[in-house]
This record gives structure tokens, sequence and C-alpha cells, in this order.
């Protein structure tokens, strides 16, 4: 998690990726108002988004959260509790 990302969704135009979930899964939200949540998956079709709720994203991000802490990656770790803060708090 080095760098920004951002996916340009057909119909809420450019989503900010919040973080990875899984391996071809990442959480994105709308850049402007963060209130729209999707989980897009990677596959060899293409790409496809999944909307889901807000308390659904931060239960997420939570669980990634605690991947990352117990993991020892402190410096993804501390990127993306200042996501969460400026996301969720």
């Amino acid at each position: 998690m080095s760098s920004e990302n951002y996916l340009n969704h057909p119909n809420f135009g450019l989503l900010f990726r919040v973080c990875i979930v899984e391996p071809q899964q990442e959480l994105f939200t709308t850049i402007y108002a963060q209130r729209l949540f999707f989980l897009v998956k990677s596959t060899t079709n293409g790409i496809a988004f999944e909307p889901i709720s807000r308390s659904e994203a931060r239960l997420l991000v939570e669980n990634r959260l605690r991947l990352l802490r117990r993991s020892g990656s402190s410096a993804d770790y501390e990127q993306l509790r200042v996501i969460y803060q400026q996301t969720f708090q």
C-alpha cells in the first residue's frame, strides 16, 4: 500500500482504493463523499463492482487492520489506520 490507487466506475466516477481485502479483491469508495463503497473483484473476465454498506466496509477495513498488526507490517498498518480514521470517524 505504498501509493494511492484510483478506478473509474461507469456510473459513480472516480473511486479511491481504501485497501486490499483479499487476493483479487479490493475495497473502493467514492472519492468525494466517501459514502458509497464497492468491493471490486478482479477475474479473468474483467472486474466486477459489488456495492456494500458502510458498516460492511468498516468491518472489512477493521479486519485488514488486525491482519496487518499481527503480521508486523507497521508501515502498511499505520497508513491504513489513517485512512480508516479519515473515512469512518
